[in-house]
């Protein structure tokens, strides 16, 4: 009986600490979040940094870090379309596979 008054009062502990740190107002704050879905969310931590206000502020380095990605999705697409015309270029001037192989 001893072991459960251990465990009781170490949840007790926690509990106390999770009121004063304010966690558990933030909890009943993004509650309502959960009634709005249908069902639980998919993506349990996503769903809490989106509705306990958790998610970190937009950093500027970030921001540029998303456009340079951007710039670079765009040249590697013109890239790989170029890469496609000079191979069928390429095709026209070289001999087929079978050709190559009977000489």
């Amino acid at each position: 009986m001893a072991h459960y008054k251990a465990a009781d009062s170490k949840r007790e502990q926690f509990r106390r600490y999770l009121e004063k740190s304010g966690v558990l107002d933030t909890l009943t704050k993004g509650e309502p979040g959960l009634g709005e879905g249908t069902s639980c969310p998919r993506r349990a931590p996503r769903f809490l940094k989106h509705h306990l206000g958790a998610a970190t502020p937009e950093n500027p380095e970030i921001e540029l870090l998303r456009l340079e990605l951007a710039e670079m999705k765009e040249k590697y697409e013109a890239i790989v379309e170029e890469n496609k015309k000079l191979k069928a270029k390429l095709a026209q001037y070289e001999p087929p596979q079978e050709e190559k192989r009977a000489e």
